[in-house]
């Protein structure tokens, strides 16, 4: 894990700007504490910063050059089948790392731009061919890593995260009325290509684009799984496809211990993340586990430790518990949303800041459960949509978020999109073949649209803020492409992620299997006041807010005359929402 930047002059004349490559590469300190390196030649050049999880020496050092086959890399992620690549690759080419990159480098020798095909993992590349004279971007199948692209000055840039970008210069940071369309429609997600910015896009999950001097960018779509019933699926049970998903989710996280150091889990108490300790210790491996709790506040619960503990206690995991005061939250928030790649407005970016500070003081890996809810339909709105009509999709997913009509309540008239993008942009992706029901159609979404820009982007921005790699094995492409062929009512049942269940129910405590759902708990950013309260008010109150004149007053003035009373329709509140919109933009220095 670690973080790229690169720009590539597109226009066929001049030399790169170094200096903006090594300004962009600067700002990506935290994504990787272990090293940096710079590369030019021609009309490119790259920069890298080092988290070393793989081959810890310096053969595995970044930009990794070949002067043989006339080839530069630089490399965010990990290739987890790159022991199996290297050996069948070895009877063409001589190795002189350990290194998944070199790995990547001599794969696309071997395959040319289909060598993706041949990736098992989660990947942002920019890869440079010299002899074709072409640079391709790559971003793995369901965009676990970012990648995020500006043009500038006849120059395309990229890096792992939007801040290096600007760190860069000369992006244009004029908010993009459609960003901010999708931001306020879709509880702070906004799907790639684009970003709450006019001149910053991210290269969408499994796509290679090619750059080529003199030509307009060639874009491929290199992976979609199909949400339909296949023929050799027929006549499988329901112990079948336990079966099935079971093995499938073993492989996913036994692929994810490929490591030359400590793999940890992020425990939060709940299946998701109980099983990936059960199928550790399945495999032989007890791990350091962390959860976070909170001080409970007006009722809630803030944390979920006697869960967590039941599975430590199951598993002898070395475990650490991170209890959290009121006290600790405001500091946290602000360096929660200087780590932001994008404004992000769940209350739980917090909570993943603070228990990935407690992981670096342990262990650089760790495994996650995100991605379950959206592959196995549990979220609350998937029990509708077990029950729609297939047309009835696109009625099931407005209901669950903001509706368009809303806007018009929150925004100045400057600042509202033509007609209803987030709308259009739903229709499209549900509409399209390959899905055979409603549900099929909601989690092909959820999956490949909406969850790359919610909670991946969010356990990689706050993994990465203490040079922590988050590894997902609910989002392993095997796995994904099995549960989109299951049958959704095996999905649905039994509230939600009923497969999972019965899994869990043969490995884990009772009690951490039979009950109810629940959500990283943050009491004192549902509930707003003190501290926390005074960011959010400072920050809609400032005069850079003023100035920018984005959300109508009268609606800002009804936030703040109650700030718990506006709940959105996935129950945060909607005055953080907005709040840490525009304490994003000015910490990062926006307009």
């Amino acid at each position: 894990m670690c973080g790229i930047a690169g720009e590539v002059v597109v226009d066929g004349s001049g030399s790169p700007d170094v200096e903006a490559v090594e300004r962009m590469t600067a700002a990506m300190r935290s994504r990787g504490p272990d090293g940096v390196g710079h590369w030019s030649a021609g009309r490119v050049a790259l920069g890298h910063r080092r988290l070393s999880v793989i081959d810890l020496s310096d053969n595995g050092a970044q930009p990794m050059v070949d002067d043989e086959l006339g080839l530069a890399v630089v490399f965010n992620g990990c290739v987890y089948n790159y022991e199996d690549l290297r050996a069948e690759l070895s009877d063409q080419y001589r190795f002189t790392s350990t290194s998944d990159t070199e790995v990547v480098l001599k794969a696309y020798d071997r395959w040319g731009e289909r060598f993706v095909d041949h990736l098992v993992g989660m990947f942002a590349i920019a890869l440079v061919d010299r002899r074709r004279d072409r640079v391709l971007l790559v971003r793995d199948r369901l965009g676990i890593k970012p990648l995020y692209v500006a043009e500038v000055r006849g120059r395309t840039r990229f890096a792992s995260t939007l801040p290096a970008l600007l760190a860069g210069g000369g992006v244009d940071t004029e908010l993009d009325p459609v960003g901010l369309h999708h931001y306020l429609t879709w509880h702070s997600i906004v799907p790639a290509p684009r970003t709450i910015l006019r001149g910053v896009r991210k290269l969408p999950p499994a796509t290679v684009r090619v750059l080529e001097p003199g030509r307009e960018p060639r874009d491929h779509v290199y992976w979609q799984p199909s949400y339909t019933r296949r023929p050799e699926h027929e006549g499988w049970t329901g112990q079948d496809w336990r079966d099935a998903v079971r093995e499938a989710l073993r492989t996913a996280v036994r692929r994810r211990t490929v490591s030359d150091v400590e793999v940890g889990v992020l425990l939060s108490g709940g299946l998701d993340s109980s099983l990936l300790v059960a199928l550790l210790a399945e495999q032989g491996h007890r791990p350091s586990t962390f959860s976070i709790g909170f001080t409970d506040r007006d009722g809630v619960d803030g944390d979920e430790f006697a869960y967590s503990d039941a599975v430590v206690h199951k598993f002898g995991t070395d475990h650490h518990q991170l209890r959290i005061g009121d006290e600790e939250i405001a500091p946290a928030v602000r360096r929660a949303v200087g780590a932001m790649s994008e404004p992000m407005g769940t209350h739980d970016v917090t909570a993943f800041h603070l228990v990935c500070r407690e992981v670096s003081r342990h262990v650089k890996v760790v495994q996650s459960g995100q991605g379950a809810d959206e592959v196995f339909a549990g979220y609350r709105y998937h029990q509708p949509a077990a029950g729609a009509a297939r047309h009835r999709a696109a009625a099931v997913l407005r209901e669950a978020f903001h509706d368009h009509d809303d806007l018009a309540h929150i925004l100045q008239p400057d600042w509202l999109a033509a007609g209803d993008p987030s709308g259009e942009l739903l229709a499209r992706h549900l509409d399209a073949p390959g899905a055979d029901t409603a549900l099929d159609a909601v989690l092909r979404t959820d999956t490949h649209l909406l969850m790359p820009d919610d909670p991946v982007k969010r356990v990689d921005n706050m993994a990465m803020a203490w040079g922590v790699e988050a590894r997902v094995p609910f989002l392993d492409q095997d796995l994904v492409e099995l549960v989109a062929a299951c049958p959704p009512g095996l999905k649905a049942d039994q509230g939600g992620k009923g497969v999972l269940k019965d899994i869990g129910r043969e490995l884990l405590p009772v009690e951490v299997v039979d009950r109810p759902k629940g959500y990283f708990p943050v009491p004192a950013l549902t509930r707003l006041d003190g501290a926390v309260l005074d960011l959010a008010v400072d920050a809609l109150r400032s005069p850079a807010a003023r100035r920018r004149g984005v959300l109508r007053p009268d609606y800002v003035d009804s936030l703040l005359a109650g700030p718990n009373d506006h709940v959105t329709k996935v129950g945060g509140n909607e005055l953080w929402h907005v709040g840490v919109l525009e304490m994003w933009l000015q910490q990062h220095g926006i307009g």
